[in-house]
């Protein structure tokens, strides 16, 4: 029963969203402007950036401020307390294989506190700390089923763990409903006045928090690698790993799944969805600053090349699917090609070919990693497995 309610709510949820979808979204390359990126190794100063200590000490906190300042937010980096408590453990989950931890994450605020449901499968066979794969799921919880009763492809659990890799995951909801009249009933509630401002917090930004909260607890789990923690995210999830990762580099690697707009695509191009459609559809994912670049995506300030580049030296893994032209393929390809760059700063090359690759033709061992493959908007298995290829050719996996 559980099964059919997960698949009735997404096939209700893709059904809305193709109806969002305006009859004059351009899907025809032929059609996409002229358009000129940001530099991104250019400070605001006109001065050139030619070296990772450049980089990292004037350019890279000047974007990441104009991403917060024009798109997703501010980040609060302060709160009162947090505590961690095992509500549910089963050290013999998976016949034996894993071990199971439900963790109650609790982080309190000005006499308020969100709380953060954290799903962990632990692999008994790892010597020493496993290194992690975080899932923020903006799907419904039955997808990340503890008891394994639903075994969903979106969060194919025992796959991970007999890859040698811990998986967990917590859903979007705890830390802010992905309503836009309710968003604000969760981590919001600990900041206030990310409310009233106009580069506040919105629920992307809440979702990339929460994601650092729960990396606040894996630092404190002796059988977790804190060293080898890879948030990943499908569709609006993935722009959050994005952002998670620009913001937090505890995060060793960044993993975002047809993300699409305001995700790893370029916006300039105008293929596909676009930032006006995200912001009239979806008002409370940003914040209002960025409503300024509806029908005016040249004035933005940065691109998403630059979200990507914050992550440098970093591994990024960013994919497509053929039948998901909203989330614009080729943009996101594009993206990653022009965060080469900064990655060539730290002497990482990137093997990612001129032009973009096949479908299912997964280009792996790269600091910049891609595929499209068949198919629909969707998380599956096959991506799953190219992310763990991905993972272990960093040398994350249980071979190495």
């Amino acid at each position: 029963m559980k099964t059919i309610l997960s698949l009735l709510l997404i096939f209700s949820f893709a059904l809305n969203l193709h109806a969002q979808r305006p009859a004059s979204t351009n899907y025809d390359e032929s059609k996409v402007p002229e358009y000129t990126l940001p530099a991104v190794l250019t400070t605001s100063s006109g001065k050139k950036v030619r070296s990772a200590k450049v980089w990292e000490k004037s350019r890279r906190p000047e974007v990441l401020g104009l991403f917060a300042e024009n798109i997703y937010g501010q980040m609060p980096l302060k709160y009162d307390r947090i505590t961690y408590s095992i509500i549910n453990e089963d050290r013999n989950s998976m016949n034996g294989k894993a071990h199971l931890k439900e963790v109650l994450i609790e982080v309190f605020n000005r006499n308020k506190s969100v709380k953060i449901n954290l799903t962990l499968f632990i692999p008994n066979q790892k010597t020493g700390p496993a290194p992690v794969f975080l899932l923020i799921n903006n799907r419904p919880k039955e997808n990340t089923d503890p008891s394994r009763t639903v075994k969903s492809e979106f969060w194919p659990a025992e796959v991970l763990i007999e890859g040698g890799y811990a998986i967990a995951a917590f859903q979007v909801n705890d830390l802010a409903p992905d309503n836009k009249e309710t968003f604000m009933n969760g981590a919001l509630q600990l900041y206030p006045e990310q409310l009233n401002a106009e580069n506040g917090m919105r629920a992307i930004g809440a979702w990339a928090w929460g994601a650092s909260r729960v990396m606040d607890y894996f630092e404190t789990d002796p059988q977790l690698d804190k060293k080898r923690v890879a948030v990943t995210g499908h569709s609006r999830g993935g722009k959050a790993s994005l952002w998670a990762a620009a913001n937090d580099q505890r995060f060793a690697l960044c993993i975002s799944n047809c993300s699409g707009n305001t995700g790893a695509a370029l916006a300039r191009r105008q293929f596909g969805e676009r930032v006006k459609v995200i912001n009239t559809v979806f008002p409370h994912w940003f914040n209002t600053n960025y409503k300024k670049y509806n029908d005016n995506e040249d004035q933005l300030p940065v691109d998403q090349h630059m979200l990507i580049s914050l992550i440098a030296p970093r591994p990024v893994y960013a994919t497509n699917a053929s039948e998901d032209l909203w989330a614009d393929p080729r943009g996101t390809f594009l993206s990653l090609k022009h965060a080469e760059e900064v990655y060539e700063l730290y002497g990482l090359k990137s093997a990612l070919p001129e032009v973009q690759p096949e479908l299912n033709t997964p280009i792996i061992e790269s600091p910049l990693a891609y595929h499209n493959r068949e198919g629909k908007h969707d998380l599956t298995v096959y991506d799953w497995k190219q992310f763990i290829r991905f993972a272990d050719s960093h040398y994350w996996g249980k071979k190495n």
